[in-house]
């Protein structure tokens, strides 16, 4: 059975000029077939009343720097002109001109301002910054101070990828383990206690190794102790998308804070995969009742209202 009024955090959109610029600056990321209409009738299908759309790698990345700005505002404005187009079936998490802080901080503020954005995207890293690096401590004051919701999408580390093997497989979830390590090791999230945080596919290896991460890292000089380390990790939200196998929610649900879980689909970069991990967690009987429906709509509704 379906279930239905799902609030999706985690899905994409392809501004047409976006792609535009991609086909014709090749990226190693997939750029999947995409318009508000096939977004509509995904989320129909798999029960999503309403969807989050944030852009994926690259992101803004492959414009000349001086034109990212431009390229960030122009996603967001028209992300912005969906949610009125649509009333009550997306929302808006706006991309930033990041690694230009100050670019960042000004979209931010008029994401937010001014078209009434729900929060931001971060990527896990740019160039060989990880999200803790002290280049970002004003982005997270900022985000910080409004209490912001940030969803963390994963992309390729700054490592090679295995040959053959695409790097959203198994880099993706790399990508995302390490950058909550490097911002709980470094205290973001001890220093910013308003953030809401949401990473990408479960938390990558997270909540299977978390509690490798917070004892070893308890022996680090100056470091917190382990139940520090652990309740920093657990600050986190994490979304399910492509993360609801009987061999995920088990760690899952043992990790987390049951209102820290959110739905997520990854449409369309999942497509057809997405539909199957959607049904996978609709037909699971490892939750009860109770926790499908906090996870499907209520820890999202929570979190994106502001009352979490």
């Amino acid at each position: 059975m379906t279930i239905t009024g799902k609030i999706d955090i985690h899905q994409h959109v392809l501004p047409p000029f976006w792609a535009d610029h991609l086909k014709r600056h090749p990226s190693p990321h997939r750029l999947p077939e995409w318009s508000p209409e096939s977004a509509l009738a995904s989320m129909d299908a798999q029960g999503i009343a309403k969807g989050y759309l944030s852009l994926s790698v690259p992101g803004v990345q492959p414009w000349p720097v001086e034109e990212r700005a431009d390229a960030a505002r122009r996603v967001n404005t028209y992300t912005a002109e969906l949610v009125d187009r649509f009333p009550g079936r997306f929302g808006n998490l706006a991309t930033l001109p990041l690694p230009d802080i100050g670019a960042a901080l000004a979209e931010t503020a008029y994401a937010l301002d001014t078209l009434g954005a729900d929060g931001v995207v971060l990527f896990t890293a740019y160039g060989d910054a990880y999200l803790g690096a002290a280049r970002f401590e004003p982005l997270w004051d900022e985000l910080d101070r409004r209490e912001a919701v940030v969803l963390i999408h994963p992309d390729s580390p700054a490592l090679p990828s295995i040959e053959g093997i695409p790097a959203s497989l198994v880099d993706f979830p790399f990508a995302t383990t390490r950058t909550a390590v490097d911002m709980v090791f470094k205290g973001v999230m001890d220093r910013h206690p308003k953030l809401r945080v949401v990473l990408s596919h479960a938390g990558g290896f997270l909540p299977y190794a978390a509690d490798r991460f917070a004892l070893g890292g308890s022996t680090l000089p100056g470091a917190p102790d382990r139940e520090s380390l652990m309740a920093a990790f657990r600050r986190f939200y994490l979304d399910t998308a492509l993360s609801t196998s009987p061999l995920v929610i088990p760690s899952l649900t043992a990790f987390a804070d049951p209102g820290h879980i959110v739905f997520g689909s990854d449409f369309p970069y999942a497509a057809g995969m997405a539909e199957e991990f959607t049904a996978a967690l609709d037909g699971s009987t490892l939750l009860t009742a109770a926790q499908l429906t906090a996870i499907t709509h209520e820890n999202a509704d929570a979190i994106l209202s502001g009352s979490a």
